[in-house]
């Protein structure tokens, strides 16, 4: 007893900081030690003393209260709970706050019935036990009924264990239930003799998610008899299910469904049937966390492996399966892999989760339709990593070789293993491992263990190959750029009218090129009716040609030419090897002789020559230029000596020469008929001959295109003929049959191929062989079925099936899809349901969205609206009105029109595209947010940031485009929206093509005059510019453009009216025009050594006005607000104005520069006119100029050179500041500029001539009371400004003639010249040019002043203030009587 209690002070004194104190009954003598530091053991033996010392010990240890804080773990061994008192103690203690208890553990304790609501009262209560242990306590059902209610409302304890004892069914129920409910429990450890314990319990923590670690053992209580049944780590989410019966295991599939906590279930081992299968599958389709599923040697049979199969289509989540060992066959093996494999090109996988699958062995038979889907599998499946088939007795060598057949098309395929498989053997599959190892570097691993291949020791150059597969290419192996040769291919292209017999010239040429019989085409013409009288509808047709190593393919378009230039395959760029035969029938109908005139034939070839020349990229090599030869049809009915065939011959002549430097015309026409065999063989030898020539002149090719040509057919031959490939197939195409673009190792340079693969298919396309969507990820090999089903189908849709709530252009895309569908129906029946195979709805959707046939009104919703500009239906007689009609809207136009209109128009696919184009630019612009987009059948009308756009097409076939805006902001923010949007989108569809800008009427734009109203109501940009440039700066402001009046049927529209050229143009030209200005007179200032100090006295001060009209929108409505918002339109009238007066002052400091510039120009042309004394008398005029008439207008000359013809010689009144040209002047003509001429006059024409021009250009406008003078220099030098009109290669217009001047002397080069040190040299030219002068108005029988007089109108004088002599007009002697006196003639 003195052990006890040594015990009892111990737990009395409280001095002991004790973690754990262990109670044994179990000895028959009672004794107390101390284990550790901080734990101590009591044994307490079976009397009445021993029991009283016990219930001392809980006293104890319950009136401690607080002092036993440190006391984490209290166990139990041995005790029998037979009195009352003692558990009632213990129980108490534990459910107060003072136990620090937090393991409690009972081991071989005996309790009674009544003892069990005691604990489970206290395991309500308590807050700080974390374990409970019971270990054959003989718990039973009543027990763990017991301690499942209490755990059930138990937040703290953490961890159950119950060892060797048997809970039964009930019990576990009991559990499974508070398992449901408990969210503390981590650990749950059961022990029970039957494994039945182990269903409920685990369904129940898979079922509701809980992350409780679950071991589950049954058994007797022998080690050797022991086993484990269940075992759940949520660290590493696994599930292992050692041993279940049929109805647990079913429970435990159907607890998976909507489980989250499991990622790997483990039942190897465990007999499964198809029930288990059945309820498997739907936990499959719902469940979103397993990733692995071993059922290995599972006895699972083709029932059970279907019904896991169809739970596989649904399920999203599952990487890993292993079914190998068990006992299905083909079929199941067929299910198995059905949801993995594809059985369409247009079918999605239906699970692409999958990573790795394992089966075979055991009873397992593969069989034939096993194979099959191995097959499917292997060529068809996105996603699967690793592929185990083992131990396998069914599969024959040849299976084997063709399971690594379809590997060389599968790109997933990382690990392979046929593990014991007998079938992998021989020579034949050796040499296919090989043969699939070089044309596929991503198989990482093969495993072939225990297979005969790897037994006989042949294996070993299968892994060398797996190592060099893995192994880096060196730097200086990797690809070089792909060689190039000369295309072998050429596109001939049937363009004509309607019934002029392309059709039949095609079937004419294809079978005289190709002819086997000699007889045929003379058969021909009995045997066949002519084709224009079989009716159908057109579509285009292609032929194909092999000319020993070329192939010509004709193209037949038969109308459908803007289809083939819309999806840009026709012109597809420079050098594409194709040419052009255009066929027009000498008759108006074949059926009768009524033939054409020279003039229809003359518009029929004009029409296509222009379509060509508008729809081809313009070049500078005439080697580039598309080649085109005319064909006439039905020359077996005319006669060959009429005159009429000699005109038509002379007008395609007259084509020939206007287009030559458009267009590589054949100057040879061909008059034919198309069912005569001699007729066609000529046509067809130039076919020949023509076809190399361009083929050679064409640029090269990548050498592997003509290879590839061959292997797409071959292809095609293999898929039924499918006119579609996927940019995959593809890939794998190049993989297998171009060692070039291989991929190697799986250390390839992967982006440099795949780029050489892409600059393959663009160079097919370039070619004409396919039609390469690069975007899309699909080719076009069949160009004949793409244009006749599918691309004439989308640009003609059948409007009359819109409703009508779609007439704006806007169809949902469901409806949409029904329209395709039903137009392509018909063709899926003629052409059979296998060519649709790679081709959905979706994707033609997407293909007009490419070719921008339709665009999305919002594209980041799946259910938005498709705007197709097909369905449009052209609105008549509706009035035309604006939607904005605020009184101070500004009203601005542009007129855009072809710069070349006689070969070019726009094409009828191009206002079409330009509303797509237009919208998508609008749309991936930043700052158009908010726009209203409106379209008709030939306008667009937009709302751009208040600005309301108009773009109106000048009908089919037209050369101009008309923008019209209305907005209350400037002119100047409208045209920048003109310039920065509309017109760069408008010039993007038509790159061959040069617009010229005009400007319209306002009052046109103001009440949307129609077009045909306003062809005169506008004025070119530039020459409104130049109007303004040959002005003098005080008119420039002030200037007013007159408009004509509009009539119709005698009936006025507009009156005459005038707008002012500021008015007319933006802030931005306006200062444009400035600054060329003073552009010029910067660099004359420089040739006139002008000092500078007089120049800075006027201001500089440029003009800009900047309207801030966001401010109005920030007026309160009240009266402070009002105030304010009529400050700010003050201001802003206020900014106006100073605007003007900026202008105004930027103008007069401009007129300042021109006065000082004038002046000193004058006084040095005065002096060299009058530079020596000797000459004072001057028997002729000094100032002369030659001039060239043309078409009744004349053309300054300002340089001469030998061999120039039909000039005249006219002279200048010489008055002083005042010079001019003199009206009705007769002159004198010169006939032929020889050398002497040029060599006397170059000198003068170059110095002399330059100031003239400038003087006169400047200050003919400055002389006060004459008015305006005409004609005089000033506007024949606006009117040179153009350079389209200089004279010749050497002839440089007078207003270009300064910037000519600073290229000479600009850069570094540019310095100031003294001009006194210059006047000898001067002097000895103007000595040159009078000599000669003198000598040819001698030569002209002009030696008197008389005769002067009646040349030129000119008569000499005497200054009264100088006393020098000037030859002058007979104005300025009436005018200016009192300063001159006359000199006799």
């Amino acid at each position: 007893m003195g052990d006890l209690l040594w015990a009892l002070q111990i737990i009395q004194s409280g001095d002991t900081e004790l973690e754990s104190i262990s109670f044994y009954q179990t000895q028959s003598t009672s004794n107390s030690y101390q284990e550790t530091e901080k734990s101590v053991s009591i044994n307490i033996a079976r009397n009445d003393i021993s029991t009283q010392f016990f219930s001392r010990f809980l006293n104890e240890l319950a009136m401690q209260r607080g002092n036993w804080k440190s006391l984490t773990n209290l166990s139990f061994h041995g005790v029998e709970w037979q009195q009352q008192l003692q558990l009632q103690i213990l129980c108490t203690w534990l459910s107060s706050s003072n136990s620090g208890v937090k393991q409690l553990e009972f081991q071989k304790n005996t309790f009674g019935v009544e003892d069990y609501p005691k604990l489970s009262e206290m395991l309500k209560r308590n807050t700080t036990i974390k374990a409970i242990i019971f270990s054959e306590c003989n718990l039973q059902s009543t027990g763990a009924r017991h301690l499942a209610s209490a755990l059930a409302e138990n937040d703290t304890v953490e961890e159950l264990q119950i060892w060797e004892d048997s809970v039964g069914s009930e019990g576990a129920e009991e559990l499974s239930r508070m398992i449901e409910m408990n969210y503390a429990l981590k650990l749950l450890l059961i022990l029970d003799k039957d494994p039945v314990t182990a269903t409920p319990l685990i369904s129940a923590t898979i079922a509701r998610n809980r992350t409780t670690e679950l071991h589950i053992w049954g058994g007797e209580s022998t080690d050797s008899k022991r086993f484990k049944v269940v075992e759940f780590m949520p660290e590493t989410s696994t599930l292992r299910i050692y041993k279940i019966n049929s109805s647990g295991s079913r429970r435990v599939a159907c607890a998976l469904g909507w489980n989250i906590t499991v990622a790997t279930l483990d039942m190897t081992g465990i007999p499964l049937q198809s029930k288990w299968a059945k309820e498997f599958a739907g936990a499959l389709e719902q469940n979103k966390s397993l990733k692995k599923v071993k059922l290995s040697r599972t006895c699972l049979k083709d029932k059970a492996i279907v019904y896991i199969g169809a739970g596989l289509f649904k399920n999203k989540s599952l990487e890993n399966l292993w079914v190998d060992g068990n006992w299905f066959g083909g079929v199941g093996v067929e299910h198995l892999l059905c949801p993995i494999s594809r059985f369409s090109p247009l079918q999605s996988q239906a699970n692409n989760t999958l990573k790795s699958l394992t089966f075979g062995g055991g009873k397992t038979r593969i069989g034939r339709c096993g194979i099959t889907a191995i097959l499917r599998l292997l060529e068809t499946n996105q996603s699967m990593v690793q592929l185990v088939i083992c131990e396998d007795r069914s599969m024959k060598p040849n299976d084997i070789a063709r399971i690594f057949r379809s590997l060389e098309r599968n790109a997933t395929i990382r690990f392979l293993s046929l593990t014991g498989c007998t079938g992998v053997e021989g020579d034949v599959v050796l040499q296919t491992i090989m043969e699939t190892l070089q044309v596929n570097p991503w198989i990482e691993e093969i495993d072939l263990s225990g297979t005969p291949l790897q037994i006989a020791g042949k294996a070993d150059g299968i892994y060398e190959k797996l190592i060099q597969n893995g192994a880096p290419i060196p730097e200086n192996d990797l690809l070089t750029d792909l060689p190039q040769t000369m295309p072998t291919c050429c596109r001939l292209f049937l363009c004509g009218q309607e019934l002029a017999g392309k059709t039949t010239l095609c079937n004419s040429i294809y079978h005289n090129m190709n002819a086997t019989d000699s007889q045929y085409m003379d058969r021909i013409r009995s045997l066949i009716e002519p084709v224009e009288k079989i009716a159908g509808a057109p579509d285009i047709k292609i032929r194909t040609i092999h000319d020993g190593d070329m192939t010509i393919s004709i193209w037949n378009l038969a109308g459908q030419h803007e289809n083939c230039a819309l999806q840009d395959l026709m012109f597809p760029g420079h050098g594409s090897p194709s040419f052009f035969l255009i066929i027009s029938s000498l008759f108006r109908k074949p059926a009768n002789r009524d033939p054409k005139s020279p003039t229809e034939i003359e518009e029929d070839l004009l029409y296509w020559l222009k379509f060509i020349v508008s729809s081809s990229r313009r070049t500078l090599s005439r080697m580039l230029l598309p080649h085109v030869s005319v064909v006439l049809t039905h020359s077996d009915k005319v006669c060959h000596l009429s005159g009429d065939l000699h005109s038509t011959v002379a007008a395609i002549q007259r084509l020939r020469e206007d287009f030559r430097d458009y267009i590589d015309f054949y100057p040879t026409v061909f008059s034919v008929d198309a069912r005569s065999s001699t007729s066609v063989s000529k046509l067809t030898h130039h076919i020949r001959k023509i076809s190399r020539t361009i083929v050679q002149r064409a640029p090269q090719v990548y050498r592997f295109c003509n290879d590839l040509i061959n292997h797409l057919n071959d292809w095609r031959s293999r898929n039924y003929g499918k006119p579609i490939m996927r940019w995959n197939e593809f890939c794998d195409l190049c993989q297998l049959k171009v060692p070039a673009v291989r991929i190697r190792s799986r250390h390839d340079n992967m982006e440099k191929l795949n780029n050489q693969r892409h600059a393959l298919a663009s160079s097919l396309h370039n070619m004409g062989q396919i039609i390469f969507f690069g975007d899309l990820g699909f080719l076009i090999l069949d160009c004949e079925w793409f244009f006749r089903n599918v691309l004439s189908q989308l640009t003609n849709l059948d409007a009359i099936r819109i409703t009508q709530n779609e007439k704006n252009g806007f169809i949902s895309r469901k409806e949409l899809e029904k329209v395709i569908r039903l137009r392509l129906q018909n063709q899926v029946l003629t052409t059979g349901p296998k060519v649709f195979d790679n081709l959905e709805i979706n994707d033609l959707i997407n293909m007009m969205l490419k070719l921008e046939l339709c665009h999305e009104q919002d594209p980041g919703d799946p259910n938005t609206l498709l705007l197709v500009p097909g369905i449009l239906q052209e609105t008549r007689g509706r009035t035309q009105k604006w939607q904005l009609s605020t009184p101070g809207c500004v009203y601005v136009g542009r007129h855009l029109e072809c710069d070349d209109s006689k070969h070019m128009f726009l094409t009828n696919s191009f206002f079409a595209k330009l509303q797509v184009h237009l919208y998508n630019k609008i749309l991936r612009s930043t700052n158009q947010q908010g726009a209203t987009y409106n379209l008709e059948k030939y306008l667009i009308y937009v709302v751009i940031n208040g600005i309301h756009l108009r773009v109106e097409l000048g009908g089919q076939l037209g050369h101009h485009i008309d923008i019209l805006a209305c907005s209350t902001k400037t002119i100047s923010e409208i045209l920048r929206v003109f310039h920065q949007l509309i017109i760069p989108t408008i010039l993007s569809l038509c790159p061959s093509i040069t617009f010229i800008e005009s400007i319209i009427r306002p009052e046109c734009v103001k009440h949307l005059i129609p077009p045909r109203f306003r062809r005169a109501q506008h004025v070119p940009l530039q020459h409104l510019k130049q109007i303004l440039l040959s002005l003098p700066a005080d008119s420039m402001y002030d200037y007013q453009h007159t408009w004509s009046s509009v009539e119709n049927d005698c009936k006025l529209i507009l009156k005459s009216a005038s707008d002012y050229g500021r008015d007319l143009l933006s802030d931005e030209d306006i200062r444009e025009v400035l600054h060329r200005r003073y552009y010029d007179l910067h660099h004359l200032a420089i040739e006139l050594a002008l000092p500078q100090d007089k120049l800075h006295e006027r201001e500089n001060n440029v003009a800009a006005v900047d309207v801030n009209s966001h401010e109005l929108d920030t007026i309160e409505p009240s009266i402070l607000g009002i105030a304010k918002g009529v400050e700010i339109v003050l201001q802003r009238l206020k900014t106006i104005e100073q605007g003007i007066k900026d202008l105004k002052q930027e103008i007069q400091g401009l007129r300042y520069y021109e006065y000082h510039l004038l002046t000193e120009l004058h006084n040095k042309v005065d002096y060299l006119v009058n530079y020596n004394i000797e000459l004072q008398e001057r028997k002729v005029p000094n100032m002369f100029y030659f001039v060239q008439v043309q078409d009744y207008s004349k053309r300054l000359i300002t340089r001469l050179f030998s061999g120039m013809a039909a000039l005249r010689l006219h002279m200048l009144c010489e008055f002083r500041r005042e010079m001019h040209v003199v009206d009705d002047q007769i002159g004198c003509g010169l006939i032929q500029v020889d050398n002497q001429t040029v060599k006397c006059l170059l000198p003068y024409m170059s110095k002399f001539m330059k100031l003239l021009t400038f003087a006169l250009k400047i200050g003919a406008h400055f002389v006060a009371g004459m008015g305006e003078m005409i004609p005089d220099l000033s506007r024949e030098v606006a009117h040179l400004l153009d350079p389209s009109l200089v004279y010749g290669a050497t002839a440089v217009t007078a207003g270009a003639l300064g910037a000519v001047m600073i290229g000479k002397v600009g850069g570094n080069r540019l310095r100031r010249r003294n001009f006194d040190n210059s006047t000898g040299d001067i002097a000895q030219d103007m000595k040159a040019a009078r000599q000669w002068l003198a000598d040819f108005l001698k030569g002209q029988r002009i030696t008197t002043g008389t005769d002067i007089a009646e040349r030129f109108g000119l008569w000499r004088v005497r200054y009264t203030d100088s006393g020098q002599i000037a030859w002058i007009c007979r104005r300025h002697i009436t005018m200016r009587g009192n300063e001159v006196i006359g000199v006799p003639l």
